[in-house]
């Protein structure tokens, strides 16, 4: 693809034709701030912090849909720009709730980054703001709409990502809000809480209802791994506290999902900490379960299809995988049925 020549910040930046500014800027390593844009999602434009200054343009130009042209000269950071910046954030403030000190997304905020940043402190306009109720309905997400700012990426997640479009926006003016159809309840729509919406939101407004109040942001370790329940392979980053997984986040280089989860690899890790499940084996005696050693369970287990075998033949015999084994463990089991025991008779709860 041909390549154009321009100036960002007085450097000469060689960028693909047909890329935006804000491409070109960040393939320069000059970061240019954004709150509606998400590097996974089309450009909305719709936020206007990532205005910039084009020489020759009679307006400042939104960085992220803009595209690039031969011999044109941008400035980031020019005293217009910012105060055109200052300018939006004091909007998107003056109907934003200022409770930081017990918010979620305290410390992991891209609004609050951006208001530290050019130091608004407060706006300067005051009038009438919404009030929306915590919706902690359904089992997997708490949404506070009175903290979204409309930057519109969850919808585009749900569209995009998830293609499953279960929310959008609803009315218009002041009374625009994201909402399902309807404005029914997220658990009466279509969505599948795949909690995409959740891993694009840059403030509080959709937050991972049972991570709540056990940690911020800073006091959490993230280890990567790979999602236990199916073959597709999908990278997860667990946010570990004391131990103990407090949620789990979007990794956005996972080569096989690109951040992308289902309900179950984003939610369904409590299982790691339920107090039922078993730390050592259980052998049924007098119509009980009671524990046992693996030299015993793995005896036993050995003898019966052995039996089993032998009474009724291989094809007796079947054998179940499971998800939350390693593609290893599971070729060895597979392995083992069909060359120790000689059955075909091989099934993976991922399956069924």
């Amino acid at each position: 693809m041909s390549k154009v020549s321009l100036k960002i910040d007085g450097q000469t930046v060689q960028a693909e034709a047909g890329s935006t500014i804000l491409q070109a800027a960040e393939g320069a390593g000059i970061h240019i701030p954004t709150l509606c844009y998400h590097p996974v999602l089309p450009a909305e434009g719709a936020c206007r912090i990532c205005v910039v200054e084009v020489a020759k343009q009679r307006l400042l130009l939104p960085a992220c849909t803009y595209p690039v042209a031969e011999g044109m000269e941008v400035l980031t950071e020019s005293p217009q720009v910012v105060e055109a910046r200052r300018f939006v954030l004091e909007l998107l403030l003056s109907d934003h709730p200022q409770d930081c000190l017990t918010c979620e997304a305290n410390g992991d905020c891209e609004l609050q980054d951006l208001a530290y940043r050019y130091q608004v402190k407060r706006s300067r306009f005051q009038g009438e703001v919404h009030r929306y109720p915590l919706d902690e309905a359904n089992p997997f997400i708490a949404r506070d709409m009175t903290k979204c700012i409309l930057c519109r990426r969850c919808v585009g997640a749900c569209r995009d990502i998830q293609a499953v479009d279960a929310i959008g926006l609803a009315h218009r003016g002041f009374d625009t809000k994201v909402a399902a159809a309807f404005d029914a309840p997220l658990q009466d729509s279509t969505c599948v809480f795949c909690g995409q919406c959740v891993a694009v939101c840059p403030v509080g407004a959709l937050t991972e209802k049972n991570a709540r109040f056990l940690g911020r942001s800073w006091e959490m370790t993230r280890v990567t791994t790979v999602c236990p329940y199916c073959g597709v392979g999908c990278l997860l980053d667990l946010n570990v506290k004391d131990n103990r997984i407090i949620k789990v986040t979007s990794n956005w280089e996972g080569p096989a999902n690109r951040g992308a989860t289902c309900v179950k690899g984003r939610f369904g890790y409590e299982f790691v900490h339920s107090p039922d499940r078993l730390t050592r084996p259980l052998i049924k005696a007098n119509g009980a379960f009671v524990e046992a050693s693996w030299e015993e369970a793995l005896d036993l287990v050995a003898r019966r299809l052995a039996e089993i075998k032998g009474q009724h033949g291989p094809d007796s015999l079947a054998v179940l995988a499971s998800a939350k084994c390693t593609n290893e463990e599971n070729y060895l089991l597979q392995k083992f049925a069909r060359a120790v025991l000689g059955t075909n008779n091989v099934d993976h709860c991922a399956r069924l």
